[in-house]
């Protein structure tokens, strides 16, 4: 009879005073959502991923794994904050100066 030892890794967190309590990388601020756009949606490969944020493969593959346990919440964020940037642009949200064509 063998016995398991179970191991984690504790790579991912959440914080409401960090990136709106989305979950993200511990030591960094970037998100959970973050590498999963690079990864699913930008196409981009493990090692350019960590290349591109400084990260290390681990944290990325802890992202990523975090990511397919947690798909449909977090593709629901994803897809809200997509939208939010869409309605900021369309209005104009956050720009100093007039629209030009009114």
């Amino acid at each position: 009879m063998s016995i398991n030892t179970i191991q984690t890794i504790d790579q991912i967190a959440t914080n409401p005073r960090v990136r709106s309590g989305r979950p993200f990388i511990i030591g960094t601020t970037i998100t959970v959502a973050d590498i999963a756009v690079a990864r699913v949606f930008m196409m981009m490969e493990a090692e350019e991923i960590a290349d591109y944020y400084r990260l290390t493969l681990a944290q990325v593959y802890s992202a990523l794994a975090f990511y397919y346990d947690h798909k449909a919440e977090i593709d629901l964020s994803i897809e809200q904050r997509r939208k939010l940037a869409e309605e900021m642009k369309e209005k104009r949200t956050g720009s100093r100066h007039p629209s030009l064509f009114r």
